[in-house]
């Protein structure tokens, strides 16, 4: 079971995806070129509409094409993204004042109590520190460690 890396952000010239779309609630289409992928393998394609929020994708069933060479189909199951916005936020480090931009998704439905925990459990993600209602960058972070 491999992992096989098609965000926009992974610019590799032998992993192409040509197309992602949504077939029913967590049931995905996946058009790629290269990569050599098999049945039980995962695929990390971007979120539609956002610059680099990841979408893993479990490969079910795959279908090489003879034309053109080396591109095939897929069918991948994943999050049900149904209801889902990708809202973007900024944070600053409290004690370098770094700032970073950072998506995440929420529920049409979150209230902002909900879209601030789900913001808090992406900044983590990302290796950032929260201390309270301070935040640490990952810098400052390993500094305090240290």
């Amino acid at each position: 079971m491999a992992e096989h890396d098609f965000r926009r952000t992974a610019l590799n010239p032998s992993h192409t995806l040509i197309e992602c779309r949504t077939l029913a609630g967590g049931l995905y289409q996946v058009t790629g070129q290269g990569g050599g992928i098999q049945p039980g393998d995962t695929l990390i394609c971007t979120v539609k509409g956002s610059r680099d929020l990841p979408l893993p994708l479990q490969v079910n069933k795959i279908r090489y094409l003879i034309n053109p060479p080396g591109q095939w189909t897929a069918t991948a199951s994943g999050p049900d993204l149904r209801g889902q916005l990708v809202l973007g936020w900024s944070i600053r480090c409290d004690q370098c004042s770094r700032e970073q931009a950072f998506e995440f998704l929420a529920a049409d439905s979150d209230d902002l109590q909900q879209r601030t925990a789900k913001a808090v459990q992406r900044i983590s993600q990302l290796g950032w520190t929260p201390r309270g209602d301070n935040h640490l960058c990952p810098a400052c972070s390993k500094a305090a460690r240290a």
